[in-house]
């Protein structure tokens, strides 16, 4: 039996240390926030491999996972469906997800509000100091995995050149009670995967759990994201700026979104939209929004320590596998730490199976991104465009990868620094 330290009790987190658990291993997670995390994020596509991690937990939770979808509908600026598409999909939520693994994993286990300041490692162990209420706690182990965000500290230790780029545009984001909704957008919009497409933009939406992770008609929830461009600059610095005047550079917590912002993209969605997401965007309650940045790692291990999920790559969302990604993640560790023990040669396994995933992962996105600040608005670019974003975004490859329209005259790669300028 083996120590291991999991950095970061969230899903990524969750799921690694689960895993490493139910292999016999002595896991301890230590989450910087303390308290219950239940109610954060939104919207979840799920994928088979999602599934397929979760079944070997032991947590055969597909019928209760979350809200299925028969397909997706593209309307246009009046609310007309352009295009229809059978694909049918699972839809789920953070917390949902979250409560799952939460509740798989001991409490005591489970250390809350505790920050990572340094780490320090050896041939035979790795050590981890915290602050924990302001008192200066350690613990040794014999594996650390860092699954602490983006704004990984641990990574920013080993891998400081590493750093996240933004993509030169936001998304707005939110859920919308299915009981405030007209019965329009109910009948046309509500139980399908939803897209609409302005010039340089786009809105996606899907059902999801409501309150208490509730899958009834009628107590369900529909989720959305709204990508819209904005140069880096004074126009983003204003965006992620709260009423009272205060910045936050790495972005804005949803609660302190000023109420200028919102109110302007309200009015925007009613101008650009059609009509059931500008309905959608009226109704809920806090939107909130999120610049959308690149992460992509050239290394996963430095001896004892490895990084996994949004910690090492972080994809946009346009292709839906951020936790799918990172549950893959821990498949990889748990399976190379059964086949090597807990050592440094486990993780350079882990390393050369997921660095190559996790950096196609992040061009793939890139890929299906690139048009949100494209100025190419021909009417053979928005032929293509429309049948890319339907076809492509947040599909399970490995059961619709025949849709695929990768092939065509799309570019395969998008360079990021292309990506990073207006």
């Amino acid at each position: 039996m083996a120590r291991i330290l999991v950095a970061g009790g969230s899903l990524g987190g969750l799921f690694v240390a689960n895993m490493l658990l139910r292999d016999g291993h002595d896991v301890r997670v230590l989450e910087k926030v303390k308290g219950s995390m239940n109610g954060r994020g939104a919207g979840i596509v799920s994928h088979d491999a999602l599934v397929g991690a979760l079944e070997r937990l032991g947590l055969n939770v597909q019928d209760t996972l979350g809200v299925l979808v028969p397909g997706r509908v593209l309307l246009d600026g009046s609310g007309q469906t352009l295009h229809k598409l059978d694909m049918p999909q699972v839809l789920t939520s953070w917390s949902r997800l979250y409560q799952i693994l939460l509740e798989a994993f001991p409490a005591e286990r489970y250390l809350q509000g505790v920050t990572v300041t340094r780490v320090e490692q050896d041939d035979r162990e790795v050590r981890v100091v915290g602050l924990n209420d302001n008192e200066e706690l350690s613990w040794d182990a014999d594996l650390l995995i860092a699954s602490d965000g983006i704004r990984s500290g641990i990574r920013q230790q080993i891998f400081p050149k590493t750093q996240p780029h933004y993509a030169g545009y936001i998304a707005w984001r939110g859920v919308c009670e299915e009981s405030s909704l007209s019965d329009f957008t109910l009948r046309t919009l509500f139980d399908y995967f939803g897209f609409c497409v302005p010039a340089n933009e786009q809105i996606i939406g899907y059902p999801v759990a409501g309150s208490n992770n509730d899958t009834r008609r009628g107590r369900r929830a529909y989720n959305f994201v709204w990508y819209r461009p904005v140069p880096q600059g004074d126009e983003l610095q204003d965006i992620l700026t709260d009423a009272d005047g205060l910045y936050f550079a790495q972005g804005i917590p949803p609660n302190k979104v000023s109420w200028r912002q919102i109110a302007k993209a309200r009015h925007d969605a009613r101008n650009l939209l059609s009509p059931q997401f500008a309905e959608i965007l009226e109704k809920t309650a806090q939107p909130f929004l999120q610049p959308i940045f690149d992460l992509a790692s050239e290394q996963l291990v430095s001896g004892r320590i490895a990084i996994m999920g949004d910690a090492a790559f972080v994809a946009r969302p346009h292709i839906g596998m951020g936790v799918t990604k990172a549950a893959e993640d821990a498949v990889a560790i748990a399976d190379a730490i059964r086949l090597h023990g807990a050592s440094s040669q486990a993780l350079s396994a882990y390393s050369v199976q997921r660095l190559n995933a996790g950096q196609k992962a992040v061009q793939r996105a890139r890929w299906l991104g690139h048009y949100v600040k494209s100025a190419d608005v021909s009417i053979k670019s928005l032929e293509h465009r429309d049948r890319l974003v339907i076809n492509e975004t947040a599909i399970d490859l490995g059961r619709y990868g025949h849709l695929s329209a990768i092939q065509e005259n799309w570019p395969s790669t998008v360079p990021m620094q292309g990506a990073q300028t207006n």
